[in-house]
């Protein structure tokens, strides 16, 4: 039954999905001797063995088809996703049969995170050209002086139904030492986005930003509310955090760290360009914990050591922009 109502949904040509997923570790199977990942291998501490790679695979395809298709009836054209291992990771989850249809690539770079998880852009082809991108290193220092060997940022430019656009896809340092003490860190994760904002700006007149990712940081913190403000964007995700409601539930606390913002630019109605048309949580309830304690959070892979077998940790959030003919 659903699955049948789900494909049968009509679909409509002027509207299009933007999403972003954290995907929460999605490593292959193979151990990297240059990356903290022995735990994602079959004989690893968590036993990540192909049967459940491959069944997370699956699950994320899955989900990834089905991100704003009830309102618009087809797949995403752009999808932000973090804590991907690499390229083969991202190939294998193309290659599931329920993403084949949709003429999909990606972009991705190596960042010099610890464990190897990186940050990429999926894209349809038929939709999406790209022009140029780049890995902009995020370089923030722990307290004793150390480097943070977090996450780079992932700038793609490109052609989103020939309108340029600007894409940032980001996944700022954890606040895992402490939301308050590793603040600092995130604020500078803005301030390197305002920065390379600049010079954008002096090559190309009023940009068209779509700046997305997990940001460890709700969108009333200090440093989401930095990058806002100093570059004029728009956060449609603002309205969507209610005590019930988020992208990720951590101690029995609805958090949205996850969130997609866009410049001023999509709020207007010229021909040729898109428009914001709406924003979203994407919580359906196959998504969810079905029973007990945890009921209605994210279905997670791992809780601990404990496999679960579940998606991800995190909620995908996605907007709607529709397209001005």
């Amino acid at each position: 039954m659903f699955f049948s109502k789900f494909f049968k949904k009509k679909v409509q040509d002027s509207m299009h999905t933007v999403a972003f997923y954290n995907l929460e570790n999605l490593f292959d199977t193979e151990d990297n001797p240059d990356k903290l990942d022995t735990d994602y291998t079959p004989n690893g501490k968590l036993k990540w063995t192909p049967e459940r790679y491959h069944s997370k695979l699956f699950k994320l395809a899955s989900t990834i088809s089905k991100i704003g298709f009830d309102a618009i009836g087809k797949a995403p054209v752009l999808i932000g996703v973090v804590e991907v291992e690499n390229k083969k990771v991202l190939k294998d989850l193309l290659a599931e049969p329920v993403l084949a249809s949709n003429a999909y690539d990606f972009i991705h770079y190596d960042s010099p995170d610890e464990r190897g998880i990186d940050n990429a852009l999926i894209f349809d082809k038929r939709f999406f050209q790209v022009i140029h991108s780049e890995a902009i290193p995020l370089k923030v220092f722990n307290l004793d002086g150390q480097q943070d060997m977090t996450r780079d940022i992932l700038y793609v430019h490109g052609k989103l139904n020939e309108e340029e656009v600007h894409i940032f896809v980001n996944h700022w340092p954890s606040r895992r030492d402490g939301g308050d003490e590793t603040e600092y860190k995130r604020i500078k994760a803005a301030a390197t986005i305002i920065n390379f904002m600049k010079v954008l700006e002096e090559k190309y007149s009023e940009p068209n930003y779509i700046v997305m990712g997990d940001f460890n940081d709700g969108p009333q913190t200090a440093s989401v509310k930095k990058l806002v403000g100093e570059k004029n964007l728009f956060n449609p995700m603002e309205k969507l955090l209610t005590p019930k409601r988020g992208s990720a539930n951590y101690k029995f606390k609805w958090s949205l760290f996850d969130q997609i913002l866009i410049s001023h630019s999509f709020l207007n109605f010229e021909k040729k360009t898109h428009s914001f048309n709406s924003s979203n949580i994407f919580d359906d309830h196959f998504l969810t914990e079905f029973k007990g304690k945890f009921k209605g959070s994210p279905f997670r892979t791992y809780v601990g050591r404990r496999y679960m077998g579940g998606y991800s940790d995190h909620f995908p959030v996605y907007i709607h922009l529709k397209f001005n003919k």
